[in-house]
């Protein structure tokens, strides 16, 4: 017995009549005939009471097609449920992130991708660059939105380019170089710095270290904390000047962001397996490309570049 079965069946029970049912379904009266006896053989039991009169259900026949149209719903939705998930409709998707670069746009991507996706089940993971790629390659997480980190060519990594943030100096407000437009790499040279630690961000360290380096100086690290919070806490209290990004620094902050030149830039990255390019995947990868194009993913900071 199969769907087929299940089909003539619900048409006959509907109709109580063979001859209704055989227009209805558009095959002869015989095979239809042949097919619902075929079914109460394999069940042993009878599903119609027929006379010349009439076609009625018998109770088993009732149940039958009282369970019939409930299977045929479940399957139903099965399909919708299969082709939403090929669109990308519906499904999973596990977003893993670096916290503080992400901050400008990841709650309005989210709101986005949960109002044009309400079916897709959306997890976010707020790691470091370093495990957050980790988790990508090894499949534990659909994309990541994150720095580049240094890792084998043929792990099967994609990656989106979503914007090139420039660096600067973290001041207080009465700091010195507070006023300036720009600063120099070399004016660094004698100022306690606070940068992110190497283990939690090896791109923006080793960027950081490269300035200082092609300016002619190495650097006094100050402080080296985990966490770019943490940065931002040791220049607001005083203890030295932070190099971050143009993303870091809200613009009703109390600390100034100054652009630090030459111009040195750290990506943000979208990145994801190619093997694991799930149709959730494909979505996200629109609305950015959507919102890239039209400035929305950093508007404030992309108007002044």
């Amino acid at each position: 017995m199969d769907l087929r079965h299940l089909r003539y069946f619900q048409a006959v029970a509907e109709e109580l009549s063979f001859s209704r049912a055989s227009r209805r379904l558009r095959i002869a009266q015989p095979a239809l005939s042949r097919a619902i006896k075929e079914m109460e053989q394999e069940l042993q039991i009878e599903l119609f009471e027929r006379t010349r009169q009439y076609v009625r259900l018998t109770p088993a026949g009732a149940t039958m097609l009282r369970e019939t149209a409930s299977i045929f719903e479940r399957w139903d939705e099965a399909l919708r449920r299969v082709k939403r998930t090929a669109s990308g409709e519906e499904g999973e998707l596990r977003l893993g992130y670096v916290g503080p670069p992400t901050a400008p746009f990841l709650s309005r991507l989210v709101f986005e991708y949960r109002r044009r996706f309400p079916l897709v089940s959306l997890h976010l993971e707020e790691r470091t660059p370093e495990r957050v790629w980790e988790m990508v390659a090894t499949g534990k997480l659909s994309a990541a939105l994150t720095r580049p980190v240094s890792t084998p060519s043929d792990l099967g990594l994609r990656t989106l380019l979503l914007r090139e943030e420039r660096l600067g100096a973290a001041l207080r407000s009465d700091h010195p170089l507070a006023d300036r437009k720009s600063i120099p790499w070399k004016l660094l040279a004698k100022e306690p710095l606070i940068i992110l630690a190497r283990r939690e961000g090896a791109s923006l360290h080793d960027t950081v270290l490269s300035g200082c380096r092609q300016a002619g100086f190495v650097p006094k690290l100050a402080h080296t904390p985990s966490l770019i919070g943490t940065v931002i806490t040791y220049v607001a209290g005083g203890a030295g000047v932070g190099v971050v990004t143009d993303s870091i620094i809200e613009p009703d902050s109390d600390l100034r962001f100054v652009p630090l030149i030459p111009a040195q830039t750290v990506p943000l990255v979208l990145v994801w397996h190619a093997d694991h390019q799930t149709p959730p995947v494909e979505r996200l990868r629109e609305i950015i490309l959507d919102w890239k194009a039209k400035g929305r993913l950093w508007p404030k900071l992309e108007s002044a570049d």
